[in-house]
This record gives structure tokens, C-alpha cells and sequence, in this order.
């Protein structure tokens, strides 16, 4: 048994935005954290979207210590318990979290989802697992899921169907992670390269220059989730696109 599987934030005034959108009950939005850390990583995140007027619930689970279809079932039952009554169902991911919503929804397609939004997502995997995910020391300390979590054929994200739902993609370089930085082409947040983090069905990507770590803080980042679950598309600057997300890796250099 998982503990606090969701926490239910309810900030501002959610009545008067439900009533401008001529809604009886607000959209449901289900927030995910990323492998090695823990739901109060993206509580700041979900306060922000909490304030502009959704149910929000801030799942947590054990990223390094289960299986990835022990922590699809961890996230099935987190959204029996808390979105049974939805009618309207968003995510909002960061790194790992992405590929837990695609898993889950592999299995169990839900007519309710509307929009996703994923940070930092290895939907292609990243090199640092190729490199290290068959030592000892990585093992131990990341688990079963992150050992599944590399660039190749037979990798978790590689075995999963492209977005069959609207899908917003915020790309992040501002690495502050120098080793894994060496380990990873070209442009990267420190864990995930760049080239990693398209996904076939993507309606809109975004780039920012923030860290894998901790550009799930930003204002920046937390208003054009926003933007995004409202309007399905990011505020690009000047009305023109940010430079979208390299659908493939280039030649190592």
C-alpha cells in the first residue's frame, strides 16, 4: 500500500472560473512527479494550477522501487480513488511520470483524457540508461523501472504507442548536471537529451532553459502549463514557434 497516493489542493476561487466556463464541476488534473523524487517536488506546480480553477491531485509513487506494471497499477488505483467522478481528465508530468501516463493509458484508453502536459519526458528514452543501466551500482540505487529506460527497441517508452490525445511537450537545456551532460547528445537538461523528448501525436513542444531538476518551479514553466490545459497550445513569443523539439538524434559528434 502506497501512502498518499493524492492529495487533493484546492486553492483560490474554484466556483467563480467553474462558472466561467459554464462548467457544473471542475476539470479533474492528475499530477505526476519524475523517478527519483517525490509528489511534493511538483506541489508548488499544482498550486498554481489549483489556483486557476482545477481539482488537482498530486499522485506519488515509488519510482525506484517497483517494476514499470507495479507502478501503472499504483497509478490505476490512484485514479479509482480520486477521478472516478471526473468528466474531464488532464495530466501534467514530469520526466518518468510521462511514460507512466503513456503506459497507463496503453492499457486502459480513457474517453475522459483531454489534454497532457510532459516535462522533460524520455519518450525515446535517454543514453545515460544505455551507458549505466547494467551496472550494479545503477541498479541498486535507481531500481527495475529506470533499467528500462534507455534509447533502444526493446526499452520501456519503445514499446509504447504514440499520443493518441492532445499532447503539450516542454523541452528543457539548462543542464546543471555536468557528468551527465558528458554522457548524453547534443542539447540536454542534464538527464534527458533534447532529441529524446518528441513524441509521434505531439500537438505543440516548447523549449526552455531550465534544468531536468527544477523547471518543474518555474512561474515560466507552471504559465504555459496553463496556457496549454486551457488553450492546447503554448504562448510562443512574438507569435512565432520556440524551436521545436529535434525529432531524432543526430550523429554523436
Amino acid at each position: 500500500m502506497v501512502a498518499c497516493l493524492c492529495c487533493w489542493l484546492e486553492t483560490g476561487s474554484v466556483a467563480s472560473v467553474v462558472s466561467a466556463r459554464g462548467a457544473e464541476t471542475p476539470d479533474h488534473v492528475v499530477v505526476l512527479h519524475g523517478m527519483a523524487r517525490t509528489e511534493s517536488s511538483m506541489t508548488p506546480l499544482a498550486e498554481r494550477i489549483a489556483a486557476a480553477g482545477y481539482r488537482v491531485f498530486n499522485v506519488g509513487y515509488p519510482g525506484r522501487k517497483m517494476a514499470p506494471e507495479e507502478l501503472v497499477a499504483v497509478l490505476r488505483s490512484a485514479l479509482a480513488e480520486c477521478c472516478a467522478d471526473a468528466e474531464r481528465l488532464h495530466f501534467v508530468t514530469h520526466s518518468l511520470g510521462g511514460i507512466l501516463v503513456r503506459a497507463y493509458l496503453a492499457e486502459t484508453p480513457d474517453p475522459r483524457v483531454g489534454r497532457v502536459v510532459m516535462m522533460s519526458p524520455p519518450n525515446q528514452g535517454t543514453d545515460i540508461v544505455d551507458i549505466l543501466g547494467d551496472t550494479w551500482l545503477f541498479r541498486t540505487l535507481m531500481g527495475p523501472t529506470a533499467a528500462q529506460m534507455g534509447t533502444g527497441p526493446d526499452s520501456l517508452p519503445a514499446r509504447l504507442p504514440p499520443a493518441d490525445f492532445e499532447l503539450g511537450i516542454i523541452g528543457a537545456t539548462g543542464s546543471i548536471n555536468p557528468f551527465g551532460s558528458m554522457l548524453i547528445p547534443g542539447e540536454d537538461d542534464g538527464i534527458v537529451p533534447l532529441c529524446r523528448m518528441w513524441l509521434e501525436g505531439a500537438t505543440d513542444t516548447l523549449v526552455v532553459s531550465n534544468s531536468h531538476s527544477l523547471m518543474m518551479h518555474s512561474k515560466d514553466v507552471a504559465r504555459q502549463v496553463l496556457t496549454f490545459l486551457a488553450t492546447g497550445h503554448f504562448e510562443h513569443a512574438d507569435e512565432s514557434p520556440s524551436p521545436a523539439l529535434p525529432r531524432e538524434c543526430g550523429p554523436a559528434e
